[in-house]
């Protein structure tokens, strides 16, 4: 997957070399389902469509993958690590609860955040044999909803998603990562910078003081 954000590329490269291709596939199939809502204008087509990949996902379980790069790489990389499709496809849940609701409530908001950010970084946990100290849950909530909030077009219903961000952020950094778990500490700390900094207005991405942070964190877990 080509990762046209340079912060979240340096992060995942904390990864060994040979989780690199497991966590490109998760992070392929979460741009994957965001594409569909962003080029959906009519929720019956978008819902069509994400019941596809739920039925897809699911059916790794049972079957080899069809000729899809992205239902291929999870199969080859990801389910070896005991993440199962149908775990995998939870995550539907957490985009369809956008496309069900308008506008998006904080129960709305936080759904999205538990079954897209959490489940993806638990899968991430997994390939990446992260141990239960590490704050993933936390991570992947306060991740996701820092991402949803950067591409929202009403800036209360951003506000509001960057507000259920700031706890679980906040508990997924001030702890210490374990070595393995570090790529999604650094993702963690990369979504409380977004969020400290509301459209990275003062201090940019890839701003020397954000890289340094990450080369921090890669360091010390700190």
């Amino acid at each position: 997957m080509r990762d046209d954000d340079p912060e979240r590329a340096l992060a995942l490269s904390y990864a060994p070399s040979s989780s690199r291709a497991g966590l490109s596939a998760l992070f392929a199939l979460d741009a994957t389902l965001a594409q569909i809502l962003r080029t959906t204008r009519e929720p019956l087509v978008g819902q069509m469509r994400l019941t596809w990949w739920h039925d897809a996902l699911c059916a790794l379980d049972t079957a080899p993958p069809p000729a899809q790069p992205v239902l291929q790489a999870l199969a080859a990389e990801v389910l070896p690590h005991g993440v199962t499709g149908t775990r995998l496809a939870d995550m539907i849940d957490g985009w369809e609860a956008l496309l069900e609701s308008d506008p998006l409530s904080k129960a709305v908001l936080m759904a999205h955040a538990q079954k897209r950010g959490i489940i993806l970084f638990e899968a991430a946990g997994a390939i990446l044999g992260c141990p239960i100290e590490d704050r993933i849950a936390d991570a992947g909530a306060g991740w996701a909803l820092v991402d949803l909030a950067a591409h929202l077009s009403d800036p209360e219903i951003a506000a509001s998603a960057g507000s259920l961000a700031a706890a679980p952020l906040s508990a997924a950094t001030a702890q210490r990562w374990s070595r393995a778990g570090r790529p999604l500490g650094a993702l963690a700390h990369i979504a409380r910078m977004d969020l400290a900094s509301p459209a990275c207005s003062s201090v940019p991405r890839g701003a020397p003081k954000r890289v340094a942070r990450l080369a921090w964190h890669r360091l010390t877990g700190r």
